[in-house]
């Protein structure tokens, strides 16, 4: 332990939380690049094992885990064409899921370049697909009913464990759609 009172404002918000979101990070990475937008329930890990023993034992998971651990359940695929932050809109869990995950893939652009980006879509991608300073990055980002959130970021170019960034807020949109599927009645897009 250390006196350094700044020490704990390193740690994140839920510790369960931020392990499945890591759990996740490294279960993608494992599969490599170029991959659809993922989206995962995360239950209670002792709620799983007393109501699903079945599905716990397929998952290898032999107990309840510590106190309020998560485990990320992955979920069918998006519908076809459609970007994940458009089909969050139309997603409501249970109350059995205490939390939620998803995974992207994004080419991003350094700020100094936004007022350069043209207004149309289809434009936009191909300016971002071909600036010199572009990165591909993936996150995943994770929420729970509680209202806590952790993020974990990897870049293409620096595709090692080691350099996975990450940390409560580090994609404040995709946490808004998140949080958004735990609270909020879905709305049809128009």
């Amino acid at each position: 332990m250390t006196d350094d009172p700044t020490a704990t404002q390193a740690l994140p918000e839920d510790p369960a939380l931020a392990t499945a979101v890591l759990e996740i990070e490294a279960h993608v990475a494992a599969d490599g690049w170029d991959q659809p937008a993922r989206l995962y329930a995360l239950v209670d890990t002792a709620e799983l094992v007393a109501q699903e023993p079945a599905l716990a034992a397929m998952m290898s998971i032999d107990g309840p885990g510590d106190d309020g651990s998560l485990t990320p359940i992955e979920q069918d695929g998006l519908p076809p064409g459609q970007e994940l932050e458009d089909a969050l809109h139309s997603i409501a869990w249970p109350e059995t899921v205490a939390g939620c995950a998803a995974v992207i893939e994004r080419l991003v652009l350094p700020p100094d370049v936004d007022d350069d980006i043209p207004d149309d879509p289809a434009a936009a991608e191909l300016f971002a697909r071909e600036h010199p300073d572009r990165q591909e990055v993936r996150m995943v980002a994770g929420v729970t009913r509680a209202g806590a959130s952790y993020c974990a970021l990897r870049l293409r170019a620096h595709d090692d464990e080691m350099s996975v960034v990450n940390g409560t807020e580090l994609v404040p949109g995709l946490l808004e759609l998140l949080h958004a599927t735990l609270h909020d009645t879905p709305t049809e897009n128009t």
